[in-house]
């Protein structure tokens, strides 16, 4: 069993289990909830008593770190026999919702899991959002943290992009597409509160409504740089998120756009 060629660090972690005792036939994509490199990435899963590990992980610069040889059981899921199975991700993400990882980090992720499954024979990536799949790689072979333990990993920007995921490296893959693939990605909400041309200008709009309480983050869509809040599969919620914008003195815009992380 190999590991990527893609790795330009590595720094193997106590915690895991060797060998795994089930064959490579899923990706579980983590959030790390902080914009670190690999190395700093690595020192968290250092300690013994962390208790923690995953196979890879990507960093805020898109390099890929390794922590657990892929031939090993990770520490990373809340489940032993998912982590038995699945390859492990984190990816440098910001540390609110929702959660966003940067350009680079996200065409680190896609060539990853391209190498990865062309490495053990996944010849498509499968995402029905579906949890009472869980074991079942032939329907759905990605899962996430959040099915396993009461946590939000891998966060709202990831998890609503699984489809999206699939569909990229799928088409890497040269995998065609048939009747019984994921829908469409859902339609989600956005609350926007500024469009820029200038990024400094963006910058500082996004520095005003974080001081005023809100979760936000910054998008690029074409030569406009947008600030906006939230991503709502209800458009009533996002609604009630423009609401207390206004009362706190923002102008607001409910969008289902939204650009690539800035």
């Amino acid at each position: 069993m190999s590991n990527s060629p893609l790795v330009s660090y590595t720094k193997i972690s106590p915690n895991r289990t060797s060998p795994r005792n089930h064959v490579i036939d899923t990706i579980t994509i983590h959030c790390v909830v902080g914009q670190c490199s690999v190395e700093t990435l690595g020192n968290v899963f250092a300690p013994a008593s962390r208790q923690a590990s995953s196979n890879y992980g990507i960093g805020v610069d898109g390099r890929v770190g390794m922590y657990c040889e892929e031939k090993d059981r990770s520490w990373c899921s809340s489940s032993g026999a998912n982590d038995h199975r699945a390859i492990t991700i984190e990816v440098a993400s910001d540390t609110t919702e929702p959660y966003a990882v940067n350009a680079k980090a996200y065409a680190s992720l896609i060539d990853l899991l391209v190498d990865i499954c062309q490495r053990n024979g996944i010849n498509k990536l499968l995402w029905k959002a579906d949890k009472s799949l869980i074991g079942k790689p032939e329907l759905q072979n990605m899962t996430v943290h959040r099915w396993f333990a009461n946590k939000s990993c891998p966060g709202t920007y990831l998890y609503e992009r699984h489809g999206q995921i699939a569909e990229e490296v799928n088409k890497r893959l040269g995998a065609t597409a048939t009747p019984e693939d994921p829908e469409p990605e859902q339609t989600l909400y956005r609350v926007q509160t500024g469009a820029f041309s200038s990024k400094k200008n963006a910058q500082a709009q996004l520095a005003k409504v974080k001081a005023a309480g809100f979760d936000t983050y910054l998008v690029k869509m074409g030569t406009l740089y947008k600030v906006q809040c939230g991503a709502f599969a209800k458009k009533a919620n996002a609604t009630a998120l423009a609401e207390k914008l206004k009362a706190a003195g923002f102008q607001t815009y409910i969008t289902t756009k939204s650009g690539t992380p800035a």
